[in-house]
């Protein structure tokens, strides 16, 4: 082979610019800043750099302060996870200062709160148990799931409601760190989204398939309901707010279908904006909950810990919301 000739381009010739007429993405302005030590809430907030994760963070906070200050619903569908790494007591707080107006689960997070309320305690070593065949056989939690559906079937109270009841009639120690009993409680609506089959509870001898079948289907059609509720008052007004958080699949397939319901029975929900929480980036949240059903809103995604997001979401609406005394 012949030799390579040297590349014969001419450099010098390159058109440039100053760097100071140039637009600029990053500015000194947007750094972060470095509170001094015992520094208020507010203040560590305000610190924050001003990119991306943070950026979504702001985004979220002002839209659902927004949406609360323009009596908009702000809803929230979470997984079992939100309640196994501890974080029930902040959906509580949410909801005792009239942040979150609704919220909807999977049935392993109803699971895990009742045990949280009857024990104080919940979840299994699932390694260790499925090799005798002893994993989720727990009597107590299944008779409450048994008799919850029947009395959510049979009053079409719906499965969320019927629990919530029943723990707050139940004179459990730990009812005040249970979701499903605050939301009785305050009279929030929570429903119960249940895929058959998925549930510790769906493996006694007393569950009744048309029980489970009628009461969270009571749920879904409430959860339509409250979904159509998401959209602005008036043309150009702003919408509410829908958060998944800790769901991969369950609750955003669920959410997508009640938008459909909800639309196809005239609900204008163009302005709704919807936020999804979770340690990693799932197909369904992203296609689900975060593009197809939103229009003219926004989408914000923030991924981390449960136990680190929730908390810092919620500091970070506290410090700018008045709709309620602070505790």
């Amino acid at each position: 082979m012949g030799k390579q000739k040297p590349a014969s381009i001419d450099l010098s010739k390159l058109k440039l610019r100053s760097v100071y007429d140039r637009p600029h993405l990053v500015e000194v302005s947007r750094f972060a800043k470095t509170p001094r030590r015992g520094a208020s809430m507010a203040d560590w907030l305000a610190s924050l750099p001003g990119f991306l994760g943070v950026e979504r963070l702001r985004g979220a906070v002002a839209a659902i302060i927004a949406a609360r200050r323009a009596d908009r619903l702000v809803g929230a569908g979470f997984g079992a996870h939100v309640i196994k790494v501890g974080c029930g007591p902040i959906l509580i707080d949410l909801m005792e200062r009239g942040v979150i107006t609704a919220l909807a689960c999977n049935g392993a997070a109803a699971i895990h709160d009742v045990e949280v309320a009857m024990v104080g305690a919940t979840s299994e070593d699932v390694a260790e148990s499925i090799r005798d065949g002893s994993f989720g056989m727990v009597r107590e939690t299944m008779q409450f799931f048994a008799e919850a559906t029947w009395r959510g079937a049979a009053d079409e109270a719906g499965l969320g409601r019927a629990v919530g009841v029943k723990l707050l009639n139940g004179g459990f120690p730990h009812t005040g760190l249970s979701v499903f009993a605050a939301a009785a409680r305050l009279n929030v609506p929570l429903t119960v989204h249940v895929a058959v089959g998925t549930d510790t509870v769906h493996m006694a001898a007393e569950a009744s398939g048309a029980d489970i079948g009628r009461a969270t289907l009571i749920d879904f059609r409430r959860l339509c309901e409250l979904v159509g509720k998401l959209g602005a008052i008036a043309p150009g007004g702003r919408g509410g707010v829908w958060c998944n958080i800790g769901s991969a699949v369950v609750m955003p397939e669920v959410f997508l279908k009640a938008v459909s319901v909800a639309r196809n029975l005239g609900a204008d929900l163009d302005a709704m904006n919807t936020l999804n929480l979770d340690m990693i980036r799932h197909y369904r949240p992203a296609q689900n909950v975060l593009s197809r059903p939103v229009i003219d809103g926004e989408s914000f995604e923030i991924i981390g810990h449960h136990e680190i997001l929730l908390p810092l979401l919620r500091q970070a609406i506290v410090e700018q919301w008045d709709g309620e005394s602070e505790n």
